[in-house]
């Protein structure tokens, strides 16, 4: 089974005053809210099963979807009004939705990509986790080896570096930019019971690649937009019409 998870659970401030009364996850693009166009560009992919992560606004997420019969496919919430668990623990407390013996593909719901999603998942399905990376310029970068194996991660602006080996040298490693797309396999499920209840999951690659193999995927000609700002929307519409 092709399964996945939208997190839709973000507070969404930097898309406010829109937020002030509709989540993130609706915001329109298009025509379609944001959530629209990344449920679409899965089940095209042939994703049977979509859980959805919500907090802000949850229930209008949960009216949108059971209003359009969740599209035809097996969608399922997971509920976060009570508290938000950020990444981690949102994958977490979602975990018992999904079959246990099928890879999980997670999508933040305001990123817009080319990606084509059955071909990172037909990449990612055999390891135990897979990142989709770029090169693009940014402050943060995760820095991958010769294999494609993270390492750590790196903020270039701060000098700040997190990574499970003590004496990891930057300059030695492929900087990466993250792209909020990735796979996780099920020998990892086992794995977030020994993380607390509320966790960043680029916290837990990093906690865990030491232990774990944790894959990254660079496409070199990823066409990417976070749709994270208010002036980004009129960007993301000539983006969806250019890009996709």
């Amino acid at each position: 089974m092709r399964q996945a998870m939208i997190f839709a659970a973000g507070l969404g401030t930097r898309l406010k005053p829109l937020t002030d009364t509709m989540p993130k996850a609706l915001v329109p693009v298009n025509g379609q809210p944001l959530l629209w166009h990344v449920i679409m560009r899965l089940k095209e992919a042939g994703f049977e099963r979509i859980v959805v992560n919500v907090h802000h606004f949850a229930q209008q997420i949960i009216d949108y979807l059971q209003e359009n019969n969740h599209f035809g496919i097996d969608i399922r919430i997971s509920d976060e009004q009570e508290k938000l668990l950020e990444t981690g623990g949102g994958i977490k407390k979602a975990l018992p939705l999904f079959d246990q013996d099928s890879p999980i593909l997670i999508h933040n719901v305001d990123i817009l990509s080319n990606i084509d999603l059955n071909d990172f998942y037909e990449k990612g399905k055999d390891h135990e986790a897979t990142l989709l990376v770029s090169e693009r310029t940014t402050k943060r970068y995760l820095l991958f080896d010769e294999k494609m194996l993270l390492n750590g991660w790196t903020n270039i602006e701060t000098g700040e570096v997190k990574s499970p080996y003590p004496s990891l040298q930057t300059d030695n490693f492929q900087h990466l930019a993250f792209s909020g797309i990735h796979m996780i396999n099920p020998v990892m499920f086992p794995v977030f019971e020994e993380m607390p209840d509320r966790f960043g999951i680029m916290d837990f690659y990093l906690k865990w690649c030491s232990d774990h193999p944790i894959y990254g995927y660079c496409k070199k000609d990823l066409r990417l937009m976070d749709v994270g700002k208010i002036d980004t929307l009129r960007e993301a519409e000539d983006f969806l019409r250019k890009s996709l």
